[in-house]
């Protein structure tokens, strides 16, 4: 080994695939740039100029015409128009013309073009033209005069065609030097990957092997044969590490009893480490619901006999674990949202949202909140997966109600109409900050005046809602005003809409939900 260091034996190989990477990219631009000239000559040369020499054709068409028109009526506008168009083909012949220019087939089909042309000019338009205006033309002259316009079409078709040729081979040209750089750089690639494969090979040679030399010393030493001594050989590096080895070995007697106290305190904290991560792990999978059930037995077996700090760390407690459960189901549930495996099935979403009221009255009845529900007088049926809608209308609900003021009102209103049904839930509660109200939806945000308020929460709730409606094909709008209230508006399709239904049916009340004799919701 030449001893080289490791950073020029790397060096080395980096400027193998530099090089490589380099060509690689010049061939691809320089193929790129040609191909858009060639496109360029394609658009911008070739183009014109066969449009021009279709302006040819219609030139002499139109002139064409006007002779006809001044020989049958006489009119002064069919010699103005005769006249303008001679002024256009003399200016399209000469783009025609100037395009062709160097190409002989080309030259030669649009000289013939211009021939056949100037003879019918001389020979019988400009005549007709001489000629007193409506006077008409004879039969010889007429059949004089198609044959030569039928010459210009021949020799017209004739240009077109070696137009359409030059066309071609320039697509061809274009096409061909795409693949030309197609193969360059895959060729370029194999070569790059045959000097990848060497280069590899040589780097395992010079760095790898004397590594695995040391390697090998070292487990040697570590077994206790104290007079191996490692090789110097390898990038300079690497002799440099074989010399500090051999070094530390000479010290190594010297240095045993420290080394068996290292590892005696290293196997200590493999122990502890081994411990902690049991007990842990065992911690996480102790369900929250045990430690709920335990704090609930010691408040019912000591109730009464705890001073009022006690109880208040209690209460402390079951808060902060309740409120982690609620995390956790809120997490799983979003996670299921947010799932792939819906059971989709025909649901009536009266009756779900009606169920949902009923899931919320006791807590609503705890503060004096009423809740108002208004159906429409049909069934209305979504396609939905039962549980997920249940649980989003839960939280648009439970929502409303914690966000009300106690005595509060909150109305749940069914409409439907156009294919779609709307559930419209108002309170009349805090209400959001403006500045905030775009930011509903976001994992774990929470307005600031309910953070203010100390009004529990996680956060998740908004953004479980429009998940699952998101994935029923729904949308959710919400208005909201702080210290006015807020109404969350969830729109479904509709799984099967009546014939009646295209017009927004009003709602009736049906049911009022709460402790409270029933009676209309406030508007």
């Amino acid at each position: 080994m030449s001893g080289r260091p490791v950073a020029r034996v790397v060096s080395s190989v980096l400027a193998r695939i530099g090089l490589l990477v380099a060509l690689s990219t010049a061939v691809a631009v320089i193929g790129v740039v040609v191909s858009a000239v060639a496109v360029g000559d394609l658009t911008d040369d070739f183009a014109p100029a066969a449009a021009a020499n279709q302006a040819v054709y219609q030139d002499l068409t139109d002139m064409s015409a006007a002779a006809e028109s001044w020989s049958s009526t006489g009119l002064p506008a069919a010699a103005d128009d005769y006249r303008q168009a001679t002024l256009r083909l003399g200016a399209h012949e000469q783009e025609v013309r100037s395009f062709a220019a160097g190409d002989k087939s080309l030259e030669t089909a649009v000289e013939r073009q211009e021939g056949v042309a100037e003879l019918w000019i001389d020979g019988y338009a400009e005549p007709r033209l001489a000629a007193e205006g409506g006077a008409g033309v004879t039969p010889r002259e007429a059949r004089a005069g198609n044959a030569a316009f039928d010459a210009i079409r021949s020799a017209h078709q004739t240009t077109t065609e070696a137009f359409d040729g030059r066309v071609r081979s320039a697509s061809d040209g274009v096409a061909l030097r795409l693949r030309g750089t197609v193969l360059a750089v895959v060729l370029l690639a194999a070569i790059a990957a045959v000097v990848l494969t060497r280069s590899r090979r040589r780097l395992l040679g010079e760095l790898s092997t004397p590594f695995l030399a040391l390697e090998k010393v070292v487990q040697r030493m570590a077994r206790g044969d104290h007079d191996i001594r490692a090789a110097a050989t390898g990038p300079k590096e690497v002799q440099a590490v074989a010399q500090a080895l051999n070094d530390l070995a000479d010290a190594q007697t010297r240095a045993r009893a420290v080394e068996i106290w290292i590892q005696r305190e290293l196997r200590t904290l493999d122990t502890a480490k081994d411990d902690f991560v049991a007990n842990v792990s065992h911690e996480l999978r102790t369900p929250l619901t045990t430690i709920s059930g335990y704090l609930e037995l010691v408040a019912e077996e000591f109730e009464g006999q705890m001073e009022p700090r006690h109880e208040r760390m209690l209460d402390a407690t079951r808060r902060n674990v309740a409120r982690l459960k609620m995390l956790i189901d809120d997490l799983l549930t979003l996670q299921r949202a947010e799932g792939s495996n819906q059971q989709m099935e025909p649901v009536d979403l009266a009756a779900l949202v009606r169920d949902v009221v009923m899931d919320v009255k006791i807590t609503a009845a705890r503060r004096s909140i009423r809740i108002g529900v208004k159906t429409p007088q049909v069934d209305v049926s979504v396609l939905a997966d039962r549980a997920m809608l249940h649980r989003a209308f839960l939280n648009v609900v439970s929502n409303a109600v914690k966000f009300s003021h106690d005595d509060g009102i909150v109305d749940v209103a069914i409409t439907t109409g156009r294919g779609q049904v709307e559930v419209a839930v108002t309170d009349r509660g805090i209400g959001i900050p403006a500045g905030e109200i775009e930011r509903l939806g976001t994992r774990f945000f929470r307005a600031s005046n309910a953070v203010t308020n100390e009004i529990a929460g996680t956060g998740l709730g908004v953004r479980i809602m429009q998940t699952i409606v998101d994935r029923h094909a729904g949308a959710v709008v919400i208005d909201s005003e702080e210290g006015v209230g807020t109404t969350v508006t969830v729109r479904l399709p509709v799984q099967a809409a009546p014939p009646q239904l295209s017009v927004v049916t009003p709602p009736a009340v049906l049911s009022v939900v709460s402790d409270q004799p029933a009676h209309e919701p406030a508007p």
